[in-house]
């Protein structure tokens, strides 16, 4: 089975930064697609960025600028850089990667979540 395990979310002052990371194991042939997405209280969940198969990066306009979406191929890793962090972006964030493993076809697979707050 695939697993996708998050880090890096904590708590810190508006203006600051954090570096969240989605770590990709089990029996993995290929990472077809790969992004972040998140959800605040009361609201359903949405994109903040993605690199999807055969495209260019895609951000949301609300991160558009301070966000940068990356990855690792060798580590089967993607991570999300967060600068100029606001209090809006209070949430938990979820990785998802589309992946091909060696027994089966390509699916999407989610992380745990990892909460992200931003003080005033």
């Amino acid at each position: 089975q695939v697993q996708l395990v998050e880090s890096g979310g904590g708590l810190v002052q508006a203006g600051g930064s954090l570096r969240l990371s989605c770590a990709a194991s089990g029996d993995i042939l290929s990472i077809n697609a790969m992004g972040w997405y998140r959800q605040a209280p009361g609201k359903q969940r949405e994109l903040v960025a993605t690199i999807p198969s055969g495209y260019n990066t895609i951000y949301s306009d609300s991160v558009k600028g301070r966000f940068t979406i990356s990855r690792d191929s060798a580590k089967n890793t993607w991570y999300l850089q967060m600068d100029s962090l606001k209090p809006e972006d209070t949430a938990v964030y979820y990785c998802r990667g589309t992946i091909t493993t060696t027994w089966g076809t390509p699916r999407d697979y989610w992380g745990q979540g990892t909460q992200v707050t931003v003080s005033s």
